[in-house]
């Protein structure tokens, strides 16, 4: 199918690694120029000559209000059609004794830059008539992952954003949706797995095999099997989804 995305241009946040980098990846695959952010300002790792030509890797630190200003600036004189938002997380930890300093540090490293870029591109959009706002969120806003309590929390912060700003941009023809990964390998993934064995004594691999086990699929999921989901809620045959939370999570989740 073609997605219809040559002549597009998109802002890929987080994309020298994981999922950013697969979307990324999968949107040039598609005729996209795409520009790759991210705090090392690397290109994805392993792409063709070909996919690499249409994508320009810059610099941004979602931390750094600098940074940020810098990429707004940019967004204003190069606009862009696709904007996908993704953010790391912070450190895990419990809901219960969590410092004001630390919930602020959490919502100011995730949700307020993305509020801030999101609102930066969407001024091109409007002049356009077409745009799509794509955010990377966690299964942990449908239902919260244990030990994850600053993610769940702006995570979920963000989601009620996401649908919020849906209704208010949706006759401009502007989408704006969420994907929701689950068990992704990733190295973000990887990195929880090995913190939670060293917590519980275990090994990394009874870690993962316990994890799989909670997935009907019985499988971690692929990045560039939820960079698919990212392309096609880019596409001009998405124009009728906004507002949604999309799961790409193997099943695991069992809420309506």
């Amino acid at each position: 199918m073609d997605f219809k995305l040559s002549g597009k241009r998109a802002l890929v946040i987080g994309a020298s690694r994981g999922l950013g980098a697969a979307s990324a990846a999968l949107l040039a695959e598609e005729g996209a120029t795409v520009i790759a952010a991210s705090r090392s300002g690397a290109l994805p790792q392993g792409l063709s000559p070909e996919i690499a030509a249409r994508i320009t890797a810059v610099a941004l630190d979602l931390e750094d209000p600098q940074s940020v200003a810098a990429m707004k600036d940019l967004l204003a004189k190069e606009p862009v059609d696709v904007l996908v938002n993704n953010c790391g997380g912070p450190k895990a930890g419990p809901a219960r004794g969590q410092s004001a300093a630390a919930w602020q540090a959490a919502f100011a490293a995730m949700a307020t830059p993305v509020f801030e870029l999101t609102d930066a591109a969407l001024a091109g959009m409007s002049d356009k008539g077409w745009g799509r706002v794509i955010t990377i969120g966690s299964s942990g806003i449908e239902v919260p992952i244990p030990n994850l309590a600053l993610s769940n929390g702006v995570r979920g912060a963000m989601a009620g954003w996401s649908k919020t700003l849906a209704g208010e941009v949706a006759d401009k023809g502007i989408t704006v949706n969420m994907v929701l990964p689950g068990r992704i390998a990733t190295d973000r993934v990887a990195e929880l797995d090995a913190g939670k064995a060293a917590k519980s004594g275990e090994s990394v691999d009874a870690v993962r095999e316990a994890s799989r086990k909670t997935i009907p699929a019985g499988r971690y999921g692929r990045p560039e099997e939820f960079a698919a989901i990212v392309a096609f809620l880019a596409s001009e045959q998405a124009s009728f989804i906004t507002g949604s939370m999309i799961r790409a999570d193997g099943g695991m989740i069992r809420s309506l």
